[in-house]
């Protein structure tokens, strides 16, 4: 597979050299087309030979009826734009080339393009057009390249189901997003078949796109039994949140409450709007379930829900939670806290040492705004190498939140930490470091560890860092 222009630079050497075209190149791979079109260009470039890299390349023949396919694909993309041009009527006499051709559809001289589209119009079928698809729409997002784009457009809108699911399962998201599209604006798929569409795709326009089709076309409450579970059992939310905001419209608004305690924010904030509609209070739902704090069946959403549209007081039901023996709860009820705005920094330092990473992450992100305030020393001992990583990580992020002498020293410390993350971290640490205007300048052990970072600077900046904190060079 070709991957840049230096390689379809290669290519078009062997091209020149007489290699077969299917066994130069993926011809399926529309990136290997456009690598060659450029790369052909980057080898001939200030080269009066038409054919590029070779000492022995023979001169362009007048009529280029002689060349093969090999060779013509070289025309094709040939810097000089009258050898395009004739290349491009040519090209007729090789199917496999109309790749080329497409591109040529964007070219930036007129009579090149021109001619191209022509004999893109006239060769493009339903079969060609699926197999170009993928490149005509990669040159389409060229200038001049929406002619193959409508050209695209106007012939898959015969084409049938069967042959437009070829490009459903297409690894380019482009190529799926212009498909479904078509498929919903001709009607070919059934609300179940895009309900299933949206629950499986990885593409949020594609999932938006099919989960809204699929509603849009439901005309009575029958027709929900097939398309509302592939959408609330869908692993991406905001294919879950649509089928959740249609239990309304379903007649089915109690069921969401189930969907109060998902794991997405967006999911929860749909479940609270139809629970509100139906006239319940979601605020009440969530209380219920944070107060009994060792509930082995509490839901993580619960806790993080109940801060989304609680107000402070529900602090009270959010800290017993931060002892539960489940670490989502004790992760979800510290980001609660910060929601709520009611980190006690001295109650959740503690859970810097939890065995979750998870934990620690939030922990530390809620303690940010609090870094100053927290012992210095307790959380150096933290970046010990004896530590796990979480915990490392965890530390490190509120020592360099502090700045001064106290970042610089724990960035330093970690020079030799195992982790290589988190040695770049470090560097990129002391990198942006300057001493902080509160602290005290000319202390020597700044210098010194500044020395100890020589590597990480040229010497002009490390005299200008050390001067800034007014040490001696």
């Amino acid at each position: 597979m070709l991957e840049d222009i230096k390689d379809g630079a290669a290519a078009a050497t062997r091209l020149a050299g007489g290699a077969p075209l299917q066994s130069t190149l993926d011809v399926a791979d529309p990136g290997d087309w456009l690598a060659l079109d450029a790369g052909v260009r980057e080898a001939a470039w200030n080269r009066p030979q038409f054919l590029p890299g070779r000492e022995h390349s023979t001169p362009l023949p007048a009529d280029l009826t002689q060349l093969g396919e090999s060779r013509l694909a070289l025309a094709l993309c040939h810097r000089n734009g009258r050898i395009r041009q004739e290349a491009v009527r040519q090209s007729v006499r090789y199917p496999g080339l109309l790749p080329l051709v497409l591109i040529r559809c964007a070219d930036w001289a007129d009579p090149v393009r021109e001619h191209a589209r022509q004999l893109l119009h006239e060769a493009l079928n339903v079969d060609s057009a699926l197999n170009l698809a993928p490149l005509i729409l990669r040159v389409g997002r060229r200038d001049r390249g929406t002619f193959g784009v409508e050209v695209l457009g106007q012939i898959l809108r015969q084409a049938s189901h069967r042959q437009l699911a070829a490009l459903f399962a297409d690894p380019d998201r482009i190529v799926r997003r212009f498909a479904y599209r078509l498929a919903i604006e001709g009607r070919l798929l059934r609300p179940a078949e895009l309900a299933h569409a949206a629950a499986r795709d990885q593409d949020t326009v594609v999932q938006d796109l099919c989960a809204t089709a699929a509603l849009t076309a439901l005309g009575d409450e029958d027709a929900y039994e097939d398309v509302l579970p592939p959408l609330l059992s869908a692993r991406n939310p905001r294919t879950r949140s649509a089928g959740v905001t249609a239990l309304r419209r379903a007649g089915r608004s109690k069921q969401a409450e189930l969907f109060l305690s998902d794991r997405s924010a967006l999911v929860r904030a749909c479940a609270r709007y139809v629970v509100r509609q139906l006239g319940d209070d979601p605020v009440a739902w969530y209380r219920e379930r944070c107060t009994a704090p060792g509930d082995p069946e509490l839901p993580p959403g619960a806790v993080i829900g109940l801060a989304e549209c609680g107000n402070r007081a529900d602090a009270g039901l959010l800290r017993p939670l931060l002892l539960h023996p489940a670490a989502g709860i004790r992760a979800r009820a510290v980001a609660g806290l910060r929601t709520l705005d009611s980190v006690d920094a001295k109650q959740l330092w503690p859970l810097l040492d939890d065995p979750a990473a998870g934990v620690v992450r939030e922990t530390a992100t809620a303690l940010l705004p609090s870094a100053k305030e927290l012992p210095a020393d307790w959380l150096w001992e933290r970046t010990s190498s004896e530590r796990p990583r979480h915990v490392r990580v965890g530390a490190f992020r509120l020592l360099n939140a502090r700045g001064g002498v106290v970042a610089l020293r724990a960035a330093v410390g970690l020079f030799e930490d195992p982790d290589i993350k988190l040695r770049t971290w470090a560097g990129q640490s002391v990198q942006r470091w300057h001493p902080s205007p509160d602290e005290r300048h000319g202390d020597a052990e700044v210098g010194e560890l500044l020395d100890r970072s020589r590597h990480l600077f040229s010497d002009y900046v490390l005299r200008r860092r050390k001067w800034e904190a007014s040490v001696d060079s």
